[in-house]
């Protein structure tokens, strides 16, 4: 026969240590639990942020879109141009609208890559090369008219346009917001 004492402490191990079991089990599930919890509102939040940028991204991207079609020469010429213009004037002009064109859409670059601004850069500075490089060879007190004719004469030398490149990167960017 055993001792009392013994006997009471198979007693107690015999009610504590399923409890023990019992208790880290239940910690186990309960931590997964609330492990999976978090991450389920994490996507939550994840999601409603996403949907919230979703539209300034989109509006980013066609803003983007129209500055590069509002900075393109011929688009240039045909709002800023008029017939008793000289071609220094113009110069000017289009140069200030390509400046303020910019600095109007500035702010967009939070909404859209660090690569894709750059190529909108790259074509920006682009087409200004183009415009003073042209018009550095004409007479600043000539027509507007020659100008113009020398500018598209360039465009139309060229195989790659940037801004063309530019707008085809905004729409493969912005294509990847639908998968």
């Amino acid at each position: 026969m055993m001792p009392t004492w013994l006997t009471a402490i198979f007693e107690i191990l015999k009610f504590t240590i399923p409890a023990l079991i019992m208790f880290w089990a239940v910690q186990s599930l309960f931590g997964k639990f609330l492990a999976g919890q978090h991450q389920l509102k994490q996507l939550d939040i994840q999601k409603n942020q996403q949907d919230a940028t979703l539209p300034l991204r989109l509006q980013a991207y066609e803003r983007l879109s129209l500055f590069c079609e509002r900075i393109s020469i011929p688009n240039l010429m045909l709002r800023l141009r008029t017939e008793e213009m000289q071609a220094g004037a113009l110069r000017y002009a289009m140069l200030m609208a390509i400046q303020q064109e910019y600095e109007h859409n500035i702010t967009q670059q939070v909404y859209v890559s660090s690569q894709l601004w750059e190529i909108i850069s790259i074509a920006k500075n682009d087409t200004i090369n183009l415009i003073s490089g042209i018009a550095e060879t004409i007479d600043p007190k000539a027509s507007a008219k020659e100008l113009s004719t020398a500018l598209i004469n360039a465009l139309n030398e060229r195989n790659d346009v940037p801004l063309n490149m530019a707008l085809q990167a905004i729409k493969k960017e912005a294509g990847l917001l639908f998968g």
